[in-house]
């Protein structure tokens, strides 16, 4: 007989995901018969290097030119279009799960940043922000040179700290 353990977390995991495809399937619909607001959102992947906060999007198929990125000490907003290619007036598609149309997205950023000091790059449909983090939340590493004493009875130990980027 094999036991088997029940995980709720792992299945509450599980049911989370499958309500999210059911809802982003049903926003899919509704943003095909509705062009009023925005119908889709990128993918977003934040990381944080110590110094710096790394911000990833992911925009396939959409040009530089209709982005509008916008950053802020708190947060990143970006805005954009992704265009439906125009075959022919008789092009009929069968099935399409690209997300078209207007999109916007804004990501609130954990520290604050340097945002006069932002480095973009995008490469292959992923937008790359570099946000320096401002000086005060940055990671610190304080060296402690005690110098050559060897004893502490009665001798002043000379401790001189150097700041160290990690």
């Amino acid at each position: 007989m094999m036991i088997r353990y029940f995980q709720p977390l792992r299945e509450l995991e599980n049911l989370r995901r499958q309500m999210d495809l059911v809802f982003d399937e049903l926003s899919a619909q509704t943003a095909q018969t509705s062009d009023t607001s925005a119908s889709w959102a990128p993918a977003v992947e934040l990381i944080d290097t110590g110094d710096n906060l790394i911000l990833q999007v992911q925009l396939p198929g959409i040009a530089a030119k209709n982005l509008d990125v916008q950053v802020t000490r708190d947060a990143v907003a970006i805005a954009g279009e992704r265009q439906r290619q125009h075959h022919s007036e008789n092009t009929n598609y069968l099935h399409s799960e690209f997300r078209y149309g207007k999109f916007q997205r804004v990501i609130n950023l954990p520290v604050a940043v340097q945002n006069d000091k932002v480095k973009a790059d995008f490469h292959d449909g992923i937008l790359t922000l570099t946000l320096p983090k401002v000086e005060e939340v940055r990671n610190r590493v304080v060296k402690i040179n005690l110098g050559e004493a060897t004893t502490f009875s009665n001798q002043s130990v000379d401790t001189t700290a150097q700041t160290v980027n990690s």
